[in-house]
């Protein structure tokens, strides 16, 4: 077979470049992979289109210019498979970027995609639009996300908050849309949705004055619950680290409670008594830390 053949592998196309002793040489082996690749793409081929992206995507993280391939990436998403489609959806995010024109025209796929019925074509499309959605998109695909936060997957509905605190960094006029999904988020047992609403919460408490207000009168006691509970909890392998259970979700707790409880006496009042318990834990595992 060729080796600059737009059926080789991507292995072989690695091996190749890596062989190279001087970088003339490994600019001459990129040059024919990718006139090779575009070759490919002038002829329409679509048994090998999957593989010639995985290739662009390796060339691309070596600093050579990958343009030419953004369109198979939109091409790749329209497929109707999960394996085309997430190589397709992981091409987007490395070669194109939310300034990119371009990405408008994969905004019809990404909403067919949420409402898919394999929840992980579902995630692909959350993870995407997580990473590159633009302030446009965020606009066309928000009721979908809102909708998702609500899936029976604990992962989508982890991977929906991440997507919604993009959207209402992107178009903060969407964000009383998601006061009532994050409240409710604060109320899941799984660790990595609550994180991820918790999060959620902040961001939205920065954003609007009115998410702030509604999280003082509904959630603070709620939340000092949830740090209480994590406090006194007994060991969990999954989540303990150095004694802590899950100490990144106490960190996020304690922040959103910093926010809440800024110049407002009664939710301060409400929290003092965790904070009075869980801070001098923290420091305690400071120290322990430093010593050890």
């Amino acid at each position: 077979m060729n080796p600059f053949s737009s059926g080789t592998r991507l292995r072989d196309m690695i091996r190749a470049i890596r062989a190279c002793k001087t970088a003339a040489e490994e600019r001459g082996v990129v040059r024919k992979e990718c006139a090779a690749i575009r070759a490919a793409i002038s002829e329409n081929d679509q048994d090998y289109r999957h593989r010639n992206i995985a290739k662009l995507m390796f060339i691309h993280m070596l600093g050579y210019p990958t343009h030419f391939g953004q369109m198979e990436c939109l091409k790749l998403i329209a497929s109707p498979g999960f394996p085309e489609k997430r190589i397709g959806y992981l091409g987007l995010m490395l070669l194109l970027d939310e300034r990119q024109e371009v990405l408008m025209l994969v905004t019809n796929s990404i909403k067919q995609d949420l409402n898919h019925t394999n929840q992980y074509i579902v995630g692909l499309a959350l993870c995407a639009l997580g990473n590159i959605g633009s302030a446009e998109m965020a606009r066309d695909l928000a009721p979908e996300v809102e909708r998702l936060l609500k899936f029976r997957d604990p992962n989508i509905r982890k991977k929906a908050a991440l997507c919604s605190i993009r959207i209402i960094r992107k178009v903060p006029d969407l964000a009383e849309n998601f006061i009532n999904p994050a409240a409710a988020l604060l109320s899941e047992k799984h660790h990595g949705v609550l994180i991820t609403g918790v999060q959620l919460c902040i961001d939205l408490c920065k954003i609007s004055t009115e998410a702030l207000e509604y999280f003082r009168k509904k959630c603070t006691d709620g939340l000092v619950k949830i740090l209480k509970d994590l406090t006194n909890s007994p060991y969990a392998p999954e989540y303990d680290v150095s004694g802590i259970t899950d100490p990144f979700l106490h960190i996020r707790l304690l922040r959103l409670l910093c926010a809440l409880g800024q110049d407002d006496a009664n939710a301060s009042d409400a929290m003092n008594d965790i904070l009075a318990q869980v801070v001098p834990l923290c420091v305690l595992m400071c120290i322990i830390s430093w010593s050890c």
